[in-house]
């Protein structure tokens, strides 16, 4: 077997890591989306505000320690507690749940039958306001978030694909730890929205906001609820790029590539937000692999969207979304 193919291989493999990854990052727009009828820009913050909610957790910051010294003259930061991972997930995912409380109250609840736009400019402001919201209660350091997940070369892929192909592949454990966790999670979803009351009415409130009022479905609950599991999604994806690459505000942007892949997979599925995202994943790699040398390089940073962009001029509806119809 040529050096090439092997190479290929690796490259293929790293791709399907990654595409999962941003499949994480997918999934939270399409929950939204398919419940409310809102693309939620800030679905990229959320994922940033919810890792730096659960660093400052566990390390027992003192949130507003900046503005409270600043207010009051003192010097507090920490509590003085270091609080185990599990104990400060289930934290985070609290701040997260009340989030969402507070932005259907607050926002969402007042914008029922607002055109689309209205809508989207709303998560917008939401976006931003969270990231401000976030330097003000953590600080704007970059931080380093560790739940205990392995990292590293898989020794075990790298001997048995040494024994193989005499050339050892670098598979990080995040990466598969990642890809396990985004299959689960996305099984849990699919059965959750096809076996059970809640969501079949989630479902229906896509479907139709004033007919699932009229069949006596509580609209407040079902978003409340749909922008609570988009924040776990959030922050389970927060979680894997945090500990990646730590928790810095440049993680907000992972929404960006998120972009591509619903437009592969469509806005409104499930299944086809985690083939975008694999898609995405392993074609940006192997472009930058096969043709990057041939044209200087760094295509990573747009190929995705050059592909997004045939989808939308010859399947706008994308792989799995539904076929758009319009009536005149």
């Amino acid at each position: 077997m040529s050096d090439q193919l092997i190479f290929a291989m690796e490259v293929f493999l790293n791709g399907l890591m990654a595409g999962v990854l941003y499949a994480l990052v997918a999934l939270g727009f399409v929950l939204i989306y398919k419940a409310s009828g809102i693309f939620n820009y800030a679905q990229g913050v959320m994922a940033l505000f919810s890792a730096m909610t659960l660093v400052g957790i566990m390390e027992g910051q003192v949130p507003f320690s900046h503005l409270i010294n600043a207010v009051f003259g003192t010097d507090v930061h920490h509590f003085g507690w270091h609080l185990p991972a599990f104990v400060g997930i289930l934290l985070a995912m609290g701040v997260m749940v009340a989030l969402a409380w507070i932005v259907q109250k607050v926002i969402f609840r007042h914008l029922v039958g607002q055109e689309p736009i209205i809508l989207f400019m709303a998560t917008i402001g939401l976006a931003y306001f969270m990231e401000g919201l976030g330097d003000l209660m953590w600080g704007a350091d970059i931080k380093k978030l560790d739940v205990g997940l392995p990292q590293g070369i898989n020794l075990w892929i790298d001997e048995l694909t040494y024994n193989m192909f005499n050339y050892g592949f670098f598979i990080d454990n995040l990466d598969i730890v990642a890809t396990i966790i985004a299959a689960i999670m996305v099984a849990i979803l699919v059965a959750f929205s096809q076996y059970t009351k809640q969501g079949r009415a989630m479902r229906a409130v896509a479907d139709d906001h004033q007919a699932a009022l009229s069949v006596g479905i509580n609209l407040n609950f079902i978003w409340v609820m749909v922008w609570s599991v988009a924040g776990f999604v959030a922050l389970v994806a927060g979680i894997m790029w945090g500990t990646k690459s730590g928790v810095q505000f440049s993680l907000s942007l992972i929404a960006l590539k998120a972009l591509p892949v619903l437009m592969l997979g469509g806005f409104t599925s499930i299944p086809g937000a985690i083939v975008g995202g694999l898609i995405i994943g392993v074609g940006e790699k192997l472009f930058e692999f096969l043709v990057g040398p041939m044209i200087g390089g760094a295509t990573e940073n747009w190929f995705a969207y050059v592909l997004a962009l045939l989808f939308l001029v010859f399947r706008p509806q994308g792989l799995f979304g539904e076929k758009i119809i319009e009536r005149v």
